[in-house]
């Protein structure tokens, strides 16, 4: 497609000219062929494995044992048909702009945009919550005989964001060795946790004689399930960002649903023996409002044992994994966004080493720069969540849209269930996003200021200044196309 022309669906506005021409996205490429399967694997695990070690333990004074277990069980189940979703998707588009790529296909220039955006609030705010964390960790274990503050977190994404601007490469190989030891550690876990098992620790909480529907198994009753949803998410946050690395995957027809689906697979099977293992061993009411449950699991109030002080470290090793992941993937998705004009276009471009240095550095600033001003990395998680849920529901949409409208375009890989798998993702999502106004209503106005915010910058400005040749526009513009043709 010629640099000016525009690309019109019924939702799109025309993009604008560019007058660098193949100067333009020349500037704006990434490493292709850096990453297999495997490395794609570890990318979808340690986004995610961070969520094992603390957090999800909240949702048990929400909901209790059993109101956290059918939340786990629903949100995994929205997981696991978003994430088949997502691999017929991303087989379809295998571009840097993951959901926002596909949004914008299915819905147009507005779908993809609110995509986008969702995504971005989540990988922006996400890593920002996770270098506090990183700051208690390090502080509780007494290393260096630093404390948690700034000099930490400007330090987490100094380094860490230096390794992404050596090269994609090397720093999912980086992230790839941690999350080995992240998730060997809960594994260990599992099995020293297993060992002071008793089902009687299950349904310790006491019952809220108040609630609707309560009982031992869910001493909040029938709405602490509901109140949980966002912490069994906790298991699985973060998986659907594989396809952020689609333009810089080796084949990635074919890696893309293989690793989507091996990385679902062990999270699920982390998901259960950290669930089962920590709250048996110790007893529910105990872990649920630790800020290292694994730890309190295996020691309670005693001395620390050989066992607690290893899953403390990993604690610490599986928090890195997950912060260095989303880092990588707030920048992905920032570049595919600014590429195609929908964000500032000087954001997209890239190194020689074809790191999009930009979308690395000014998010990482803004984000220690929340880390450092708030200090409440919880507050931001649940920020996180409500973009996340947004995405979900907007990415399990357009499956269904391209599905109804484009049922001849090519699918190397097809989503089992097809359209009814990812409904099931559609409405789980929904109830999810709802749920987390139970949780902090005050996060979820925030995030809605924000996305206020930009759609605001989107309706006036840059809509009217899209780039006719960024990869998501010319698919777009060819499905137009093709159905013009169709109806001739």
């Amino acid at each position: 497609m010629a640099e000016g022309t525009t690309s019109r669906t019924p939702s799109t506005a025309p993009p604008s000219s560019e007058p660098e021409g193949d100067a333009y996205l020349n500037r704006r490429t990434l490493r292709r062929g850096s990453a297999g399967w495997l490395l794609l694997t570890g990318l979808g695990v340690a986004y995610v494995v961070s969520g094992d070690f603390s957090g999800w333990n909240i949702g048990l004074s929400k909901g209790g044992f059993g109101g956290l277990a059918v939340a786990t069980l629903l949100m995994g189940a929205m997981y696991a048909c978003l994430v088949f979703a997502l691999a017929e998707l991303s087989a379809i588009l295998p571009t840097a702009g993951g959901g926002y790529g596909f949004a914008r296909r299915a819905l147009g220039t507005w779908g993809g945009f609110l995509t986008g955006t969702a995504i971005l609030i989540e990988y922006i705010l996400a890593p920002a919550a996770i270098s506090i964390f990183i700051g208690d960790y390090v502080e509780s274990l007494g290393l260096f005989g630093l404390e948690s503050g700034w000099p930490v977190y400007l330090a987490c994404f100094a380094i860490f964001i230096g390794i992404h601007l050596w090269g994609v490469g090397e720093a999912l190989r980086f992230s790839l060795v941690v999350t080995a030891v992240a998730v060997a550690a809960l594994l260990i876990f599992a099995v020293g946790a297993f060992t002071e098992f008793t089902v009687g620790g299950l349904d310790d909480i006491p019952v809220d004689d108040d609630a609707y529907g309560a009982n031992s198994w869910l001493p909040f009753g029938l709405l602490g399930i509901w109140a949980a949803f966002p912490f069994g998410m906790w298991f699985f946050l973060g998986v659907e960002g594989v396809p952020l690395a689609a333009e810089e995957a080796k084949d990635p027809v074919r890696s893309m649903p293989k690793a989507l689906a091996i990385s679902m697979g062990i999270l699920v099977l982390l998901a259960l023996l950290t669930f089962f293992a920590a709250s048996g061993a110790r007893g529910s009411a105990a872990i649920q409002e630790a800020g290292n449950p694994l730890v309190v699991a295996l020691q309670g109030d005693g001395d620390p044992t050989a066992l607690s002080r290893f899953v403390n470290y990993a604690g610490l090793a599986g928090l890195v994994a997950s912060f260095f992941s989303l880092i990588y993937a707030g920048s992905r998705q920032l570049f595919a966004l600014s590429r195609a004009g929908y964000l500032p276009r000087f954001l997209s471009l890239t190194s020689r080493r074809k790191s999009p240095y930009l979308g690395l550095l000014i998010p990482g600033a803004l984000g220690f720069a929340l880390a450092a001003g708030t200090g409440n990395g919880a507050r931001m998680l649940n920020i996180a969540v409500f973009g996340a849920t947004i995405s979900y529901a907007l990415m399990a949409l357009s499956h269904i849209v391209l599905r109804r409208r484009e049922p001849e375009l090519p699918r190397p890989y097809r989503t089992p269930g097809g359209v009814a798998t990812s409904s099931v993702a559609f409405v789980l999502a929904l109830s999810a996003l709802v749920a987390t106004f139970l949780v902090d209503k005050d996060a979820a106005f925030m995030a809605l200021g924000v996305y206020a915010v930009a759609l605001a910058y989107f309706a006036l400005y840059s809509r009217h200044h899209l780039v006719a040749r960024a990869p998501e526009e010319e698919f777009a513009a060819l499905a137009a196309a093709e159905a013009e043709l169709e109806r001739k």
